[in-house]
């Protein structure tokens, strides 16, 4: 809409009827079609205005009286205003005024004693009160003396006449004593006409004497006649008065010709005329219609119509016929303008005022909602089903076999459709913004009377029902493309595009039903789009396997990290901060997403599928290395503690990295630090930023479960993998050799089998030390309580001692009953104390202080290897953490 026009001039400023007006002033459209009103003193002048510019007009004025505003209207700018004003007035017009029509002389006066007056004009005087006016410039305007007088006038002949308004006009110069002079003079004036005969005779004394002498003249004349042409004169006077007519009228002849020649061709040329009007009609309205000034032909019917409505003559039926075919046309096609694709609410106010102004029975208001509804939801079908074609292009193209697909149909699930979904939504978005506000302002418009027609009120719940189902079927349409397989980035630009298509609505003041529809939509696609980015999460999650590098990051001298729960705990504070900004946070008019308890358990399940994800993680990452490791050996690798390789190798030879057995270690200890650092730090990260505190102990403890089995499943593999080996080569080489307990040979040093338990058990501890500490007592508690165990069965198994094998025997037990000690729990103390009370006791005193120096001269002489085994760190709980620096507890 371009700013509205402003008449700011005009010439003349005043006039009759049919005064050619000069209209100037700024923004009086762009161009002839754009000028859609024109009205002077409230007479519309439209047909006769003459578009120069967008500063001048030139029209005539209508039959106005009195001063009134120049409005101009346009399409462009709509209805001005006027900082000017025109006057216009009725002329009383004389036999000396110029004019276009021959008009007809007034009647003469007539005096009270039979006599007129010689001219016309003889009571027209400028100056009835005998006082010179020249000098007297003009000082109050006619307006003013209008407002003043109103309907009344200054002219002498009119039955209006107001001497105060003649005398203001005419004498306001003149003192008080003049117009008394002049009053005294139009007294004496008057009373001389009123005398009567006796004193007009006085006054015309000689003229009276030369009609007196005239008379005589004519008698002697008439007595001579009668004796030159008899008594009876009476036929010869009448032959003269007959020449005489004669002679007169042939004096008057050229002047009446020429008169009745004005007449008959100002006839002609009216009649032609409109005659012209009429048969140039049809040609002329199709030429209308063509160029879209629909008003025009509209106009020029409605004149039509009242020039010839009710003519008999033939060859005037016919035109008027041909006219009625084009104006049905006209109502076809303005029909069909309704039904195509939707125009502004001005256009369609513009064409039901056109069907209004052709007079069509139907509610043509009505049918201009209905055209509209069906045409926008026609728009969204087409959008889809466009959408849907370059879908199955795509398809087509990359080799797929693609079938067609209904509108209500989901669409498929990769890049390139979820960017046609992600289009077809913003289309969809397009039309509804442009569409919807125009249909529901254009029932305003009807309800409120403003399109001119029959209202009809019954129909305002139709009206609102119509609405209601566009929306739906909107929301339908944008439900079948957001399927649940949709990405979840697709999904935020779809979100975003609907918030933005629901602020709109809001703004239309549409009835809270309606916006019901879109704002439980709007819940439903937050509370995917968060499923959605949690899926995703977890997803990524789950396969962070595939970067563990198995690079190990110490924290402390007592712990140790690979990267994997750094990117877990990354990802899971980016997406609550995104899932916050996006979707937790309420938009207008939206409700809270965790306001009822499903979706806080939506959001429950959420996280712990986050948690569940991680474990997977943790889970392949470690048994895939042992696939890997199995898979590259020729052979199975045959357990082998002391000069274990640090990793394994493929079949070229080359290091792939830690062994499985080490892996498990870095496992647990990520497994620990998860549980004891990442998780508390989540935790409270949901609490700050807002999320629903549903994540009590038990809550908590859940997720911590699925860790800790993982966590035991993992020491079980690790175990199996070091415990029952190591388990296995005690009894083989308790019996090296053969011998038995029973031997008579003093013992001088522990058996081998209790130095490879020892060098077995440094060998793990090497390794645990190597990658967490903390781990330490952990592991080998279960691998000492097996060695306990396995001991006390094979000790029970011997049937007999010898002094010397009791000897060997009790110091075996002691020495790694006291060097393990610090890694012994309760049931493998009692299985040390079973295995101790199955070999007999010493049978003397000699015996036991030989047990005493064997222990003490053992444990002198492997003082080196069993210091391997003794360390301070007992706790494995790691408490806090300050940049990557943890404290042990």
């Amino acid at each position: 809409m371009g700013p509205p026009p402003v008449v700011t001039g005009i010439s003349p400023k005043e006039g009759p009827p049919g005064t050619r007006v000069i209209v100037r002033g700024e923004f009086l459209g762009t161009k002839a079609p754009d000028l859609i009103g024109l009205t002077i003193c409230g007479c519309d002048c439209l047909l006769s205005a003459e578009w120069k510019s967008s500063n001048k007009i030139i029209a005539r004025s209508g039959p106005c009286k009195g001063l009134g505003n120049i409005i101009v209207t346009t399409r462009s700018g709509g209805q001005g205003t006027s900082t000017v004003q025109f006057r216009g007035y009725h002329e009383t017009i004389g036999p000396m005024k110029e004019s276009a029509v021959w008009v007809d002389e007034a009647p003469m006066q007539s005096f009270a004693w039979g006599r007129r007056a010689l001219s016309p004009t003889n009571y027209l005087q400028e100056d009835p009160l005998g006082l010179s006016v020249e000098g007297n410039n003009k000082k109050f305007p006619d307006d003013e003396l209008m407002e003043l007088f109103g309907d009344a006038t200054d002219d002498l002949t009119s039955e209006k006449f107001h001497p105060g308004w003649f005398l203001l006009k005419h004498y306001h110069a003149i003192t008080l004593e003049d117009l008394k002079l002049g009053l005294t003079f139009l007294k004496r004036k008057v009373n001389s006409q009123k005398e009567g005969q006796l004193s007009f005779l006085k006054a015309n004394v000689g003229s009276v004497m030369e009609q007196l002498d005239t008379v005589m003249l004519l008698k002697e004349q008439f007595e001579s006649d009668m004796k030159n042409y008899g008594t009876d004169p009476i036929e010869q006077l009448e032959k003269a008065i007959k020449q005489s007519i004669s002679e007169a009228n042939k004096l008057f002849d050229e002047v009446l010709a020429r008169r009745d020649r004005a007449d008959a061709t100002r006839n002609v040329l009216t009649v032609m005329q409109r005659y012209k009007f009429l048969f140039c009609m049809p040609i002329n309205m199709e030429r209308n219609i063509e160029r879209g000034n629909y008003d025009l032909a509209i106009n020029d019917y409605a004149r039509v119509k009242n020039l010839f409505r009710n003519t008999e003559v033939e060859v005037f039926k016919i035109v008027l016929a041909e006219i009625e075919n084009r104006i049905t046309t006209l109502k076809a096609l303005l029909r069909k303008k309704l039904e195509e694709m939707p125009f502004s609410l001005e256009e369609h106010k513009k064409i039901i005022r056109n069907l209004v102004n052709l007079e069509t029975e139907a509610d043509v208001g009505w049918d201009a909602i209905i055209s509209h509804a069906n045409c926008l939801n026609k728009s969204i079908n087409a959008c889809v089903q466009e959408h849907l074609e370059i879908k199955n292009t795509i398809l087509e193209d990359s080799g797929k076999t693609s079938k067609h697909v209904p509108i209500t149909g989901k669409f498929l699930n990769d890049k390139n459709n979820t960017s046609v979904q992600v289009s077809c939504i913003q289309a969809i978005y397009d039309i509804l913004i442009q569409q919807l506000p125009n249909l529901w302002r254009l029932g305003q418009s009807y309800f409120s009377g403003q399109l001119h027609v029959a209202v009809d009120v019954e129909k305002q719940i139709p009206f609102k029902n119509l609405v209601l189902s566009s929306m739906q079927h909107t929301v339908e349409i944008i439900k079948n493309i957001c399927h649940k397989d949709i990405e979840a980035s697709s999904l935020l630009h779809i979100l975003h595009c609907i918030r933005q298509m629901y602020a709109s609505l809001i703004h239309l003041d549409l009835p809270s039903d309606a916006l019901d529809i879109f704002g439980k939509f709007i819940f439903d696609l937050r509370l995917q789009c968060f499923i959605a980015l949690f899926k995703k999460t977890a997803e990524n999650i789950a396969a962070l396997h595939k970067k563990e590098t198995w690079q190990m990051e110490y924290l402390n001298e007592n712990c140790g990290v690979t990267k994997l729960p750094y990117l877990f705990e990354e990802m899971v504070f980016e997406l609550t901060k995104c899932a916050r900004a996006t979707v937790v946070a309420c938009g207008p008019r939206e409700n809270a997403l965790f306001a009822d308890s499903s979706c806080q358990m939506i959001f429950y399940d959420a996280v712990q599928a986050l948690f569940t994800s991680f474990t997977r993680c943790l889970e392949k990452s470690v048994f895939n290395v042992c696939q890997v490791a199995y898979d590259d050996e020729e052979e199975p690798l045959g357990f082998q503690l002391i000069g274990s390789p640090s990793g394994y190798k493929n079949k070229n030879n080359e290091h792939q990295g830690p062994i499985w057995e080490q892996c498990l270690l870095i496992t647990l200890s990520n497994i620990r630090y998860t549980l004891n650092i990442v998780l508390p730090k989540i935790k409270d990260t949901l609490e700050a930023q807002g999320y629903p505190d549903l994540f009590n102990d038990i809550g908590w403890n859940v997720n911590r479960g699925q860790l800790e089995i993982l966590d035991n499943d993992i020491l079980e593999a690790y175990l199996d993998k070091r415990c029952d080996p190591l388990v296995g080569t005690i009894e083989p080489s308790m019996y090296l050799g053969g011998l038995e307990w029973d031997f008579d040979i003093q013992p001088t040093h522990v058996k081998p089998y209790v130095q490879e338990i020892l060098a077995n058990l440094i060998a793990v501890h090497a390794e645990v030390h190597q990658v967490a500490p903390v781990l330490l007592k952990r592991v080998l508690s279960h691998i000492v309580e097996t060695i306990a165990e396995e001991l006390a069965r094979l000790m029970s198994y011997v049937t007999e001692f010898s002094s010397a094998g009791i000897i060997q025997a009790r110091t075996d037990i002691t020495l790694l009953k006291n060097t393990l000690l610090h890694y012994s729990t309760d049931r493998a103390r009692s299985f040390y104390e079973e295995a101790l009370d199955a070999i007999p006791q010493p049978k003397n005193n000699a015996d036991a202080i030989r047990i005493d120096a064997l222990l003490l001269k053992v444990t002198t002489s492997m003082r080196l290897q069993l210091s391997c085994l003794v360390n301070d760190t007992t706790d494995d709980t790691v408490s806090t953490i300050d940049n990557n620096r943890v404290t042990t507890v």
